[in-house]
């Protein structure tokens, strides 16, 4: 099986394809040892024809596929897109568009949360995909003719399923919920990697104001150093440390060698330096500037109303057929439950015709749950039960 390795070759491969009304796309990368995914193999296929391109070939220029990704009169088709998208986002600062992923429209067409590929090729193509190659390095050359061929099937049959869910979300009527999806992984904002942003990952394991300030600095300053080496955030500094330096900020190097979380002799390193500025950055800043920290989940009499809002949501999209996550999720719903007027998707366009309203009736009694033959039953007060 033949690789595009030239950028003649894929100039003109890109050019047939901007013929056809989708593309399906697909890439392999490694990022165990990096902070940026690295780019291994792309594969791309049209109605007609398919190929692998390989980005690490001596001089190739990847030009030419960029602008396939940003061609509006051809869908890109993805399955479980955002990785693939953060590669080409990071490459060449373009987002494709327009979208479509399989795995997303799977959820909205009602089959379960985060479908896995396999499952669709198999319901859509009778295909089986062979995963003996799944774990292959590949960055590794020359690749053998069985993997380009597991790397091929990502997207032939992936042809198959695009037409199938497109095809239903125009049945039933669900393209806007679908497009909404699609903005979400279709703003470069989603790939922004801003160190600025790097607490929230960890804020849940903080308490207290100043303890969040500290973070804020600290988690900012790893994720820097991370990107400048181009290592992963664990290798820069474990969360487990962050997080302690966050606690105890430590504002000597004394008080940094004492933390055992951190390697022997870590003091004694730039990074502590660094670090030991950044807790003094964080211990300076005026709390009224911190964002609210996290409340603890279940708190206010909340988690009751929690365990009822995931009932309805299990049988609302029970009801219309339509995996839950994309409804809403269980943060969220701790949201609702605390706050009729919390910020969270749920409660806007069609969620909320469909989930939300439903849900504020419930929180205020003025809606009940119950079974019947098996199933749960949302009814507005006052109601009668169904007849046996």
């Amino acid at each position: 099986m033949s690789t595009i390795t030239t950028t003649a070759e894929l100039a003109a491969l890109c050019q047939r394809i901007a013929g056809q009304p989708f593309a399906t796309v697909d890439t392999e990368f490694l990022r165990e040892t990096t902070y940026y995914p690295k780019l291994c193999l792309i594969q791309l296929a049209s109605p007609v024809e398919a190929a692998v391109i390989d980005p690490l070939a001596p001089g190739i220029d990847l030009a030419p596929f960029f602008a396939l990704m940003t061609d509006e009169n051809v869908v890109k088709v993805f399955h479980a897109a955002r990785q693939d998208i953060e590669i080409i986002w990071n490459l060449g600062r373009i987002i494709p568009s327009p979208l479509f992923d399989t795995q997303v429209a799977a959820m909205v067409c009602g089959y379960g949360d985060s479908v896995s590929y396999e499952q669709l090729a198999n319901d859509f193509s009778r295909a089986r995909i062979d995963k003996s190659s799944r774990f292959t390095d590949w960055s590794r050359r020359p690749l053998t003719n069985q993997q380009l061929s597991y790397a091929e099937s990502d997207v032939t049959h992936l042809r198959a399923v695009y037409l199938a869910l497109k095809s239903q979300i125009e049945e039933k009527g669900r393209a806007d919920w679908l497009a909404d999806e699609m903005a979400i992984l279709g703003a470069s904002s989603t790939y922004e990697m801003k160190p600025e942003d790097a607490w929230r990952r960890l804020k849940g394991r903080i308490r207290k104001p100043r303890e969040l300030a500290v973070l804020m600095e600290v988690a900012a300053w790893r994720e820097r150093e991370a990107q400048t080496r181009d290592v992963p955030r664990s290798r820069a500094l474990k969360d487990d440390a962050l997080v302690d330096i966050a606690v105890r900020a430590p504002r000597t190097t004394e008080a940094m060698a004492d933390l055992r979380s951190l390697p022997k002799g870590f003091e004694r390193s730039r990074a502590a330096a660094e670090l030991i500025e950044a807790v003094v950055r964080g211990l300076e800043r005026d709390p009224k500037t911190l964002p609210p920290l996290e409340k603890p989940r279940g708190r206010n009499g909340s988690a009751a109303i929690v365990d009822l809002l995931k009932v309805l949501l299990k049988a609302v999209a029970d009801e219309a057929r339509v995996a839950p996550k994309i409804i809403a999720t269980v943060d969220e719903l701790d949201d609702l439950a605390s706050d009729d007027a919390a910020d969270v998707a749920c409660m806007r366009g069609w969620r909320r015709d469909l989930f939300g309203e439903r849900a504020l009736a419930l929180k205020h009694g003025k809606l009940a749950l119950s079974l019947h033959e098996g199933e749960v039953v949302a009814k507005t007060l006052p109601w009668t039960a169904p007849a046996a």
